[in-house]
Formats: C-alpha cells, sequence, structure tokens
C-alpha cells in the first residue's frame, strides 16, 4: 500500500491524500489551497497525478480546505463515486455552488475595476462546475463500513468540528490507515466530542493547534467587552466568519449575551447566503449536535439575514452601531473584503478575528498588525481595532489532540502529522514520541511512503 501526500503538508490547507492498492487509487479529501500567493497558485496548476485514474473520493468534511477542489478534479477527467456522510453532503450542496458563484463575483469585479493581471480574469471554477460535481456524492452512516472498490473498505467516525465531520478509517488486506480529518473540541459549544480513535495501522492526522492550548478566557465574555467598547466610542463590531460552524457559534454567543442583557441590543447581520441556509441545517441534524430544537430556532433568528449583494452593500453602508457577521473567515475572498475596505479606516470600529488565521491570509496579517491591508488592489489603512479570539476555534488543540489519541485501544506502527504548519506540527511530533512512545513524524509536501503490511 501506498500512501501519498500531496496538500495539507506543511499548511493547514489543501487536504489532499492518495492512498494506492492493488491498482487502485482512492484520494482522501480534495481541498483547496488558501493563505499565501503561492499557495494560492497551486489551485491553478495540474493535480500531480491523473484525475481520471481515480477510482474513489472520500471527504472527511466539507469545508473547502477538504472538498473545494472537487470541481476541479471533476474537470479534469474524474467521474467515480465520492463518499461522505449525509451532513457533508447537505453541506456540500451549498458550500461548492457557493464557492463557484463567488468566484465568477471576484472575476466580474477584477473586469470591471482592472484590479487582475489577467485579462480577462477568469474564476478558478463556475457554479455550475461545482453543482456538476452534488451528482457523484454517495452518503455513507458514521460507524458502517463499505467497500468503496475492490480490496478497500471504509468505515467513517464522528470528528465533531463541524456537521458531518468524519474521520475515515481505510482497511484492506495489507493494512489499515485512519485519517482523523480535522478534529473538533471536547469543550465546543455546539458540537459533541469525536468518537473514540479506533485501531489502526497507520494514522494520519491534522495539527494545526499542536503547539498550543486554547486559552481558559470566557471568549463569550470577551465578546461582550469587545462589543460594549466598540459600541461606546458609536462603531461596528466586523467578524469574519466561516460560514459553516464558525458563523453558528457567533450567533449562538451573540443570542446568549442578549438574552442576559451583557451586550447592548444593536442589529447584528449575518452577511453571508451560505452561513444562512447553514444555519437551518442545524434542526435537521439533531443528533449531531449539542442543541435543542429551540436553542437552534433562537440561533437562526438572532440576525437579520442578509442574502442579496444590494443588501450587502447596504449593510456596508450603515452608519450606526451593530454586529456584522461575513464570510470568510480568514478573509480571503468574500462580502467580509467589501466590509473591511469601509470599516478598517475608522478607528471607531473593531474587526474580531475568530478562530486560526492561516500564514499568508489578510486574516493572519491583522492579527499581525500589519498596517494596511490589500484589497482589490487597495493598500487600506488599518485604522480600526483589532481583536483576536483565538479561544473560539472549532479545532482540538494540543491537548486535546493527545487526549484523543490516548482513547487508542493500541499504539499504530506510525503517525504521519499534516494539516498543520511546521511549528505546531513539530511539536507535536515530539510530545506524541515522548509522552506516547509511539513513532510520529511530519508528513511533507509531495512525500510518497511505502505502508508495509
Amino acid at each position: 500500500m501506498k500512501l501519498s501526500f500531496l496538500g495539507a503538508a506543511g499548511t493547514v490547507t489543501g487536504s489532499r491524500y492518495l492512498l494506492e492498492h492493488g491498482g487502485r487509487k482512492v484520494l482522501v479529501d480534495c481541498g483547496l489551497f488558501q493563505g499565501e500567493k503561492p499557495l494560492r497558485e497551486r489551485n491553478w496548476a495540474p493535480f500531480p497525478f491523473d484525475a481520471q485514474a481515480i477510482d474513489a473520493v472520500v471527504l472527511t468534511h466539507a469545508h473547502l480546505d477538504h472538498s473545494g477542489a472537487l470541481p476541479l478534479l471533476m474537470r479534469r477527467g474524474f467521474r467515480g463515486p465520492i463518499y461522505a456522510t449525509p451532513a457533508t453532503i447537505e453541506l456540500c450542496g451549498l458550500l461548492l455552488p457557493d464557492s463557484g458563484h463567488l468566484q465568477e463575483e471576484d472575476a466580474a469585479f477584477a473586469n470591471r475595476h482592472r484590479t487582475s493581471r489577467h485579462h480577462p480574469a477568469l474564476p478558478l471554477y463556475t457554479e455550475e462546475n461545482a453543482r456538476h460535481v452534488l451528482r457523484y456524492l454517495q452518503p455513507l452512516d458514521y460507524e458502517r463500513e463499505q467497500e468503496i472498490v475492490p480490496g478497500m473498505r471504509v468505515a467513517l467516525r464522528y470528528a465533531g468540528h463541524i456537521l458531518g465531520a468524519a474521520s475515515a478509517r481505510i482497511e484492506t488486506d495489507a493494512a489499515s490507515v485512519l485519517f482523523s480529518g480535522d478534529l473538533g473540541r471536547s469543550d465546543d459549544a455546539i458540537m459533541y466530542p469525536p468518537s473514540a480513535m479506533p485501531a489502526a495501522d497507520y494514522l494520519v492526522m491534522e495539527s494545526t493547534y499542536g503547539d498550543r492550548r486554547h486559552g481558559a478566557d470566557d471568549q463569550e465574555a470577551l465578546l461582550a467587552e469587545v462589543v460594549k467598547r466598540t459600541v461606546g466610542r458609536g462603531g461596528k463590531v466586523l467578524i469574519p466568519s466561516f460560514a459553516v460552524g464558525r458563523a453558528q457559534a457567533l450567533l449562538l454567543a451573540i443570542s446568549r449575551l442578549k438574552a442576559r442583557a451583557a451586550i447592548p441590543d444593536v442589529p447584528v447581520f449575518l452577511d453571508s447566503p451560505m452561513a444562512i441556509d447553514m444555519t437551518g441545517i442545524y434542526a435537521a441534524h439533531h443528533a449531531e449536535h449539542r442543541l435543542s430544537a429551540q436553542q437552534a430556532r433562537i440561533m437562526a433568528q438572532s440576525a437579520t439575514m442578509v442574502r442579496t449583494s444590494d443588501q450587502s452593500r447596504e449593510v456596508t453602508q450603515m452608519r450606526f452601531p451593530s454586529i456584522i457577521v461575513s464570510a470568510s473567515g480568514m478573509a480571503t475572498g468574500g462580502r467580509v473584503l467589501h466590509h473591511l475596505r469601509a470599516m478598517l479606516p475608522d478607528r471607531r470600529n473593531t474587526v474580531v478575528l475568530a478562530g486560526h488565521q492561516a500564514r499568508g491570509t489578510r486574516g493572519a496579517r491583522l492579527a499581525a498588525g500589519e498596517p494596511t491591508l490589500r484589497i482589490f488592489a487597495q493598500d487600506v489603512p488599518v485604522v480600526a481595532e483589532v481583536v483576536a479570539l483565538k479561544g473560539m476555534s472549532a479545532h482540538a488543540d494540543a491537548e486535546q489532540l493527545l487526549a484523543w489519541l490516548r482513547t487508542a485501544p493500541a499504539a499504530p506502527r506510525q503517525v504521519f502529522l499534516t494539516h498543520g504548519e511546521s511549528g505546531p506540527a513539530g511539536v507535536l511530533a515530539g510530545r506524541i514520541e515522548r509522552e506516547l512512545g509511539w513513532r510520529a513524524q511530519v508528513a511533507s509536501d509531495g512525500q510518497q511512503v511505502d505502508l508495509p503490511a
């Protein structure tokens, strides 16, 4: 059996792993690269494999850094089944077409305003390309083992993180490989903790927060302080947010703060059509999260839903105190860029970064305190207050990752750490070897390893 690391190695985006056995090829995840320009440019490069030769794809979850390159895979000839949990399929039905639509919008904006070096600017893929993918998605329930190609069986296990997220255990007659996917927190406000780690010969594991611990600070209390002081000076609060998972956690926190009068009763806007639709999906998947039907309903009703571009522009132009939650979470694209361009030069406003900001993204540059931010070919001065709520991440921290590993019935032969920058991944590898006595290494981009039987 052969395993290749074709993304999310040395970085937290572009998750792609190729598993080969008995002449069959299975791709685990097919995500977009985000962050620094050299990473983003990889989305335009040919795949380092023949897309037509891939027999099947297994998705761990719907976030675009795990699913967003599927339209490219299809456009380059893949026509096999794509296995995922039912909730992941439902979310992909929102995420992928929305991704294509936003890329078409961004390309159109660049052409109108001549903000791109390419003439004409083209989208990476279109909404139509994305919708074509959806017909190939096939549901696979948690804990149900299924043969996906001759000689390869897969079973998905609950991973927390977001609705539908799974760890994928793939077994052959030679060995078994467990792909952790993105693991959620044991103390998440919405999602349950991940299922215990099953036995596996080899483990491919995320390491996003491999060198740190989520703060013990009350994140809701910190958010309340930010909102109160911003409203007190007549400003607006902008929270760049992932549409899936993070936006819902933020709405839940805001609704709780308002319910106990911990923040002023200012208008709240959810400016992301996909996040709006996603918020409604929680009611259909009670078994996967902690929220009651009433809590899910209160969360969905806690904000004014902003669907159209015209409505979004109206929100941008409003001058009274308010809270705006808008995608994307690391400010890599989408409507949040228009809000940032309008709000950053005003010292009354605050931008709240809620969660991990990948290196090279606008979110990371804001967190680092850079004085200007490049948006639509303009250098926008950063005068507004910038606050990072690092404890709101949906990823397990180092202690929680190690706790999950300790639930394994036996040690794997080898742990490969991915989906993390080199520093956090290296720290976690060292702790795994010292504290658990397991063999662990940080996977490198393009690395190909033979997995002995």
